[in-house]
């Protein structure tokens, strides 16, 4: 099928949106809304930015293009960063769909779903779901409480109790905060390509490679170099696990074969989990327990915050276009 036909089939679809209807970007998931439907491009304007931003014909029609140059199933980690709308209102098509987990936007024979938001986005947005056997999400509730009971901009005027709590709950969230990660990186290392940076909306990704080295077998070695004109004596080097076997075993005393010197640290001894236990559940009582105003002041912070955000890293890709 030619994509002048695929294009008006969207255009038709994009007439019969709801007004103030909004897509979700499936990479950057940023929010933006149709504003203009015209022969050769589509605005959208950002819901955070309130940017306003034309998509070009042309760039729908290369997209088309690599879906089908890709037997109907095209990688979205491959699209330019600010193209991420795009895929996004091309999936008002219904013969085309995007999937998030597998990071694809495919043809289909069948309708399919979109990338609207459903109901209303600001219901939507605030529903916030307190995650299962998550370790860091309780262990940074607790410590946030910490943060805001204390105040550590002067670290010193904290008595001994306030900072090992503070100390115990960092290196518990450290520790928690590493173990998601690796679940993180395990997942998304099958969903990037090398030299192929992913964005999100505080960051990017890259997939990389690193070398790992082992030696092989001693005697594999030696005559491998032996054979190239190396002495034995110059790669024989002194084996510290076995000079920590003749140590046992002789009267030698350690400052004899080692160099030592000594440096203090804190070392977290053991953690009151019935404590923690129980400060977590009122923290959460508490948050339950918040009237409607607070929660609609806290929200409305975060959602300034998000704006200041947004500020410092969006692009404007594509305002020059206007007009």
């Amino acid at each position: 099928m030619p994509f002048s036909a695929t294009w008006h089939t969207l255009l038709d679809e994009l007439d019969k949106l709801e007004e103030g209807a909004e897509l979700i970007a499936p990479l950057s998931h940023d929010r933006f809304r149709i504003t203009d439907v015209q022969e050769y491009r589509v605005v959208v304007q950002f819901s955070t930015t309130e940017e306003t931003r034309p998509l070009q014909h042309d760039q729908f029609e290369t997209l088309y293009q690599r879906i089908q140059d890709m037997d109907g199933e095209f990688d979205l980690s491959l699209l330019p960063s600010d193209t991420d709308p795009y895929p996004a209102v091309l999936s008002l098509h219904p013969r085309f769909e995007i999937d998030e987990d597998a990071g694809v936007i495919t043809e289909v024979d069948a309708a399919t779903g979109t990338q609207l938001v459903d109901g209303d986005p600001e219901t939507t947005a605030s529903e916030r779901t307190e995650p299962e056997e998550v370790d860091v999400y309780s262990d940074t509730l607790l410590l946030v409480d910490a943060l805001e009971r204390h105040d550590v901009t002067d670290l010193s005027q904290l008595e001994t109790p306030a900072l090992v709590n503070l100390y115990t709950l960092l290196s518990d969230v450290q520790r928690d905060a590493n173990d998601f990660r690796r679940d993180v990186a395990d997942v998304l290392l099958n969903r990037l390509h090398h030299d192929q940076p992913v964005h999100g909306q505080y960051g990017s990704v890259q997939r990389t490679a690193r070398r790992n080295r082992s030696l092989k077998d001693d005697a594999d070695v030696l005559a491998v170099l032996e054979d190239a004109g190396v002495e034995r004596e110059r790669v024989m080097s002194v084996d510290r696990e076995k000079v920590d076997e003749a140590l046992d075993v002789t009267g030698l005393s350690e400052a004899a074969v080692y160099d030592v010197d000594k440096s203090e640290y804190v070392r977290k001894a053991e953690v009151d989990e019935e404590v923690k236990a129980s400060r977590l559940q009122g923290l959460k009582d508490r948050l339950a327990a918040s009237d409607e105003a607070e929660t609609d002041e806290l929200r409305e912070e975060i959602e300034e915050l998000e704006d200041r955000i947004d500020e410092l890293t969006s692009f404007n890709t594509g305002r020059e276009m206007q007009g």
